[in-house]
């Protein structure tokens, strides 16, 4: 036989279809599950896994080792045996026992862990957001469609029947053309916040170097480490990539769009005494084809964002579409539509137009509804499927990162004070070409993207 190149079988490879675990000759009906990052949303992610019969957990892994023993446990009572704990994920992927991997690590790690175990013939689920810089994000796309593997990204209000029919509603005109869509974080967080401790050793158990991974190395503080590391640039993009994704992505979705023309973004501490780097507020705007979209981050004050205390609004001719935060509610709020176009008129005429009600009709809109509760369990439905069945996942990579960078863009914005144009098929800022520096970063050596 003819000897064929490397670079040539990898261009074959990579115009195949995806090949799930499904249609692997000898393949059973189970798929075999390690989850790296267990602390907090991975918590989460794992008991939304084992309500799954068809799944079974291998491996969980953390750098954080505290976290590993309740992790295991958790998996003994719902297996019926005991997972390997492991501190560093490339040992996680060198297991031949492993099928699939979810990654619930922070930011900052996602994209090494996700190009890595794609290339070590790995199928993913990976957290939101799905990189911390945009040229990550697009890394992560191309690497998962040259190795076909079955991908999912967290952002799991995709798997919500309910927020599916919100976006069929608005699709279909049921609340009229679209021209403004909406989304809040409000949570009061002041003075405190999330304190102001000094920078000191790492907790017994917490492997702090491989935590950082290809972060810069900085002294330990408390405050950069588990949960509250949203709170600092290096490792996120704080609650604007954290809830601002998830809600861009609905709102995306339901416009049928996959990228803004244009985004600004302001904020700044304003309440807050703590250590956080990021905004305690902030305002996102992005320009889309007919529709602005906002993003209000208010953490000085919880007041609830409107009438119906929804977390996501769509604001169109004929009405108001609400979501609430978890997405379990949707309300739709009628428009009064003009009959006849604006008069001038002097002010007691106009006060007796409006009186009579003769310019305007009040639009008919379907009835309010409740979802169902936490979609995450479907979403790992979504997920097992594919890669069981071959089927597409709700969230594939490509469609994670689109939304992602809806966000990350914003957060360059901010950074840049700028307001930036943006060619969604380059990938690239078009009107400020400092802001393009941001688009990637430098590892810490010897970490690399592969």
């Amino acid at each position: 036989m003819p000897r064929v190149s490397r670079r040539a079988f990898a261009a074959g490879a990579a115009a195949l279809p995806a090949v799930s675990y499904a249609q692997v000759p000898g393949a059973n009906d189970r798929v075999r599950t390690a989850f790296i990052g267990v602390g907090n949303r991975g918590d989460q992610l794992l008991d939304a896994f084992l309500t799954h019969r068809d799944q079974t957990t291998v491996a969980v892994c953390d750098a954080n080792a505290p976290y590993l023993p309740a992790a295991a446990a958790k998996v003994a009572k719902a297996n019926g045996s005991e997972p390997a704990q492991v501190k560093e994920y490339r040992r996680v992927l060198d297991r031949r026992d492993v099928d699939a991997v979810v990654i619930a690590t922070p930011d900052h790690w996602h994209a090494i862990q996700f190009v890595d175990a794609c290339q070590a013939g790995k199928h993913v689920y990976c957290e939101k957001p799905l990189s911390l810089t945009i040229a990550e994000g697009r890394r992560m796309t191309d690497v998962a469609r040259q190795t076909r593997r079955v991908t999912q990204v967290g952002l799991h209000r995709r798997s919500s029947p309910l927020v599916a029919e919100a976006v069929k509603l608005i699709r279909d005109g049921a609340i009229g053309r679209v021209t403004v869509a909406k989304c809040y974080h409000h949570r009061n967080e002041t003075p405190m916040g999330i304190g102001n401790p000094a920078d000191g050793d790492p907790p017994a158990g917490l492997d702090y170097d491989l935590w950082l991974g290809p972060a810069p190395r900085v002294p330990f503080n408390r405050n950069k480490v588990l949960y509250k590391f949203r709170w600092f640039w290096d490792y996120s993009g704080g609650q604007l990539t954290n809830f601002g994704t998830h809600y861009l992505d609905v709102i995306q979705w339901a416009l049928n769009q996959e990228a803004p023309k244009a985004v600004a973004c302001l904020g700044g501490r304003f309440g807050t005494r703590d250590n956080r780097q990021i905004p305690d507020t902030l305002e996102a705007v992005w320009e889309y084809d007919g529709c602005l979209v906002t993003f209000s981050q208010f953490n000085c004050n919880a007041a609830p964002a409107n009438l119906k205390s929804g977390t996501m609004e769509f604001r169109g001719t004929q009405g108001t579409l609400i979501l609430n935060d978890a997405a379990t509610v949707l309300e739709i709020i009628p428009e009064n539509v003009r009959t006849e176009e604006l008069p001038a008129l002097s002010p007691l005429e106009r006060e007796a137009n409006t009186r009579q009600g003769r310019a305007t009709r009040q639009a008919r809109m379907p009835e309010a509804r409740k979802g169902a509760g936490d979609p995450t369990p479907l979403h790992a439905r979504s997920f097992l499927d594919g890669v069981l069945r071959g089927t597409p996942t709700t969230c594939p990579a490509e469609v994670g990162h689109r939304s992602t960078t809806a966000t990350l863009l914003a957060r360059i914005a901010l950074m840049q004070g700028k307001t930036l144009k943006w060619d969604a098929k380059a990938e690239r800022v078009t009107n400020d070409a400092d802001s393009n520096r941001l688009l990637s970063y430098e590892y810490r050596a010897p970490y690399r993207l592969g």
